[in-house]
């Protein structure tokens, strides 16, 4: 049943669903799976083997509560077959829930005691003689309690309004019709203009439900948190939801004033009140799924960024009165020396920071120059370039100086994580370290970050923590194993996002590695206590050992698979390091050749790709962005400016950049082509370099506005672009509007498809 489900809901064939589930049930991990199960899977990827397992965990705890509503209601001796069918086709835990309303223990509502009071009768009677006068009907069921009339037709009603709101059937519907003609409705509260500035957009607002995006919708929620914006669920024309409910139940409303009301009241008191809590928390579920999937995408990006690899590199921490914090490390992140010094007010011993620094790096061989992107970057970078200008002149190979993103190096350097790294040394000074070390490799030291610290997330502090921690964990994992990671230099932190290596297994792995010396080979790994064979099935592929006894070790072909090479290097009559590298001959094989019924061929064209270019890193090549000399404030900025830059953050609504002013400039999505681009993230990913013109930059606001579009004007109308016709299928039309409303409750039913 779930294997049938989620084949559906993906389009993909059952039989891959339920391997995926079996070797998910067998304790397989994403990326292995991914990886090196591609003839069981059919090829899936990690990305829809998560949503795979997601899904899996939804339709169980669905079916589990399935069973628990048919056993209370069993209980009670008012299960039907009907009932029954009904509980277990639901797909969804919400309409599980609505079905199971009538049966939920709760409260005792006025609709029990007027029940009680013998008032269900009348509720009949008010249904079945609609032209009767009201009042004295009700004179016939006066009782304790309801010894007016008054009183006896308000519990009738009170009891007619509960036969609405128990109803699975209609709560659904006029729950649907709610989101899908409803809009959202926003304005300022009183008094709170100039404090709340920042949410100006949203003091005159209104957005129909389906359309809100996820960023808009969590400003809202933002704003509204904030007390600066009051947010209403605006569900439109009242007498649609009226001729819902009257139709369902067949209420002759236009012969019945009472009724009329009833159905009226019912709708404003009970159905609105509930449907729309029910949308408020869908559209909070939207935006929390838009965020994660922005924080997952910009997440991967940051920590697949270009490595600029090993090379002696000089982190600067930047600074004013605390001073610009250094530290020098190898080309292997060893650090060598640190130091702080003051070059920048109110100290201002420019010179004798200048000399200091030269020195470090004519004594380490330095090559590059990691500036941090906070407070004083631009003066620290300048320093950077004139140190590097000192070197040149005297003769030495002159360092790069690289501006690189901070996000995170103080949380670190606060971390136990860096107490344990550092003991001696001062926490200022780790976060210097921290900058070198994530421009070397920024996928090694990033690791050691909790994801949401690195800055690259929207909204992330309004969304759910535990889903935004196993998303963000899973992008981690992700990146790590697709890289690979060395045996003989990774860090714990980096070991414990491998495959199947637990934080116990990473310990162990440095532990042994610390009294043993080298991995020699992935066998060795056998030898780390509490690493066993499930263990080692699913980390061995992702390790590399480089110099070791075995060539494949270095290489992302899974020990289980060294069989195949085998096979692959008789046929060719050359040696495995013959082989390795060789692509006039691995170009000329055929897959199909060396598959058998344990490696098919998806697993062997893998294989003699990975001997082609063996442990070949997916990231990209080392670049980066050269900001404009003079340019380090909003205020220096002029409108029509071309400016280098990297894209630092991708949202929904587009792209931030930092041009070397302190501040993000913001590349709207209508100004990143020509073209209609409906995600960001077809155009630009972050750690991109680009290059874009100004258009605005305002001071006061602290926002600056860019486009990518270089021969756009400022101050002129933004060009539109231009989307791509999309052929209709034949006889698809377009959706209407629904008519205006008429007024009537007649036109009402009609509208909703229910009138008679």
């Amino acid at each position: 049943m779930i294997a049938t489900t989620i084949a559906r809901e993906l389009g993909v064939r059952e039989d891959q669903i339920r391997a995926v589930l079996d070797l998910l049930a067998e304790g397989n991990t994403v990326p292995f799976i991914a990886r090196y199960r591609k003839e069981a899977t059919g090829g899936l990827d990690d990305t829809q083997l998560r949503t795979i397992e997601e899904r899996a965990t939804y339709l169980r705890e669905l079916e589990e509560r399935k069973e628990t509503v048919l056993a209370a209601i069993e209980e009670q001796g008012k299960l039907t077959e009907d009932l029954r069918a009904l509980i277990q086709g639901c797909e969804t835990k919400a309409r599980l829930e609505d079905l199971y309303l009538p049966f939920k223990k709760r409260r005792r509502t006025k609709a029990d005691i007027a029940r009680e009071a013998g008032l269900e009768p009348l509720t009949d009677a008010l249904i079945k003689d609609p032209a009767a006068d009201p009042a004295t009907l009700a004179a016939a069921y006066l009782t304790e309690g309801f010894e007016e009339e008054k009183k006896a037709l308000e519990g009738a009603r009170a009891i007619l309004i509960d036969r609405f709101a128990l109803d699975a059937d209609l709560v659904g519907e006029v729950r649907e019709q709610m989101y899908r003609t409803g809009q959202l409705t926003a304005g300022v509260i009183k008094g709170k203009e100039q404090e709340g500035a920042k949410f100006k957009d949203y003091f005159e607002f209104a957005e129909p439900f389906t359309k809100l995006p996820s960023h808009r919708i969590l400003a809202l929620l933002r704003g509204e948190s904030e007390g600066i914006l009051h947010l209403n669920l605006d569900p439109g024309d009242d007498t649609v939801y009226e001729g819902m409910i009257a139709g369902r139940f067949d209420l002759p409303v236009d012969q019945s004033t009472w009724l009329a009301d009833a159905v009226r009241f019912g709708w404003r008191t009970k159905l609105a009140v509930s449907s729309g809590l029910d949308v408020r928390m869908r559209l909070k579920e939207t935006a929390e799924e838009g965020a994660l999937d922005v924080f997952a995408t910009n997440l991967r990006d940051v920590l697949l960024a270009a490595p600029a690899g090993q090379r002696a590199t000089l982190g600067l921490d930047p600074g004013f009165r605390n001073g610009v914090k250094c530290a020098v490390v190898d080309p292997t992140g060893k650090v060598l020396a640190t130091t702080i010094v003051y070059p920048h007010q109110p100290q201002n011993r420019w010179e004798a920071a200048r000399q200091e620094l030269a020195g470090l790096c004519a004594t380490h061989g330095v090559d590059l120059l990691a500036v941090g992107n906070g407070t004083a970057s631009r003066e620290t970078e300048k320093l950077g370039n004139e140190v590097a200008d000192l070197i040149q002149t005297a003769g030495g190979k002159r360092p790069t100086p690289v501006v690189v993103s901070e996000s995170g190096a103080s949380v670190y350097s606060a971390s136990e994580l860096a107490a344990a790294e550092f003991p001696g040394m001062d926490v200022s000074l780790r976060g210097a370290v921290s900058i070198a070390r994530r421009l070397q490799d920024p996928l090694a030291e990033l690791v050691k970050i909790d994801p949401k610290a690195i800055g690259v997330g929207q909204y992330q502090h309004d969304v759910n923590q535990t889903a935004l921690a196993r998303t963000l964990d899973g992008v981690v994992e992700s990146a790590v194993n697709a890289v690979g990671v060395d045996l003989n230099t990774a860090s714990v932190p980096l070991l414990e996002r491998v495959a199947g290596v637990t934080a116990t297994l990473a310990k162990n792995i440095v532990t042994h590695r610390d009294d043993n010396g080298a991995f020699p080979n992935r066998k060795a790994l056998l030898k780390v206590p509490r690493l066993g064979p499930r263990a080692y099935e699913q980390c061995a592929g992702f390790l590399r050992i480089t110099g070791g006894s075995d060539p494949l070790d270095a290489s992302a072909v899974h020990p289980e698979a060294y069989p195949v090479v085998a096979r692959i290097a008789a046929a060719t009559g050359l040696g495995v390091d013959e082989l390795i590298g060789n692509t006039r001959v691995l170009s000329q094989l055929r897959p199909a050749d060396f598959a058998d019924d344990t490696f098919g061929i998806p697993t062997v064209t893998d294989i003699i790709a990975e001997l082609d270019k063996p442990g070949r890193d997916p990231r990209p090549e080392f670049r980066t962005a050269t900001f404009k000399e003079g340019v380090e404030k909003i205020s220096d900025l002029v409108p029509g400016m071309i400016l280098e830059g990297t894209v630092t953050n991708v949202a929904a609504f587009g792209a931030f950049v930092d041009v070397g002013v302190h501040q993000d400039g913001l590349v709207h999505v209508s100004a990143m082509s020509d073209k209609f681009v409906s995600d960001p993230r077809e155009v630009v990913r972050s750690g991109q370099v680009v290059r874009v013109k100004v258009m605005e930059a305002d001071v006061d606001r602290q926002r600056i506005g860019l486009s990518l579009r270089l021969d756009d004007e400022p101050g002129q109308p933004a060009k539109k672009p231009r989307r791509e016709k999309q052929q209709r299928p034949r006889g698809q039309h377009q959706q209407q509007k629904p008519a205006a409303p008429a007024g009537s409750m007649a036109e009402a039913l009609k509208r909703a498809g229910l009138g008679r």
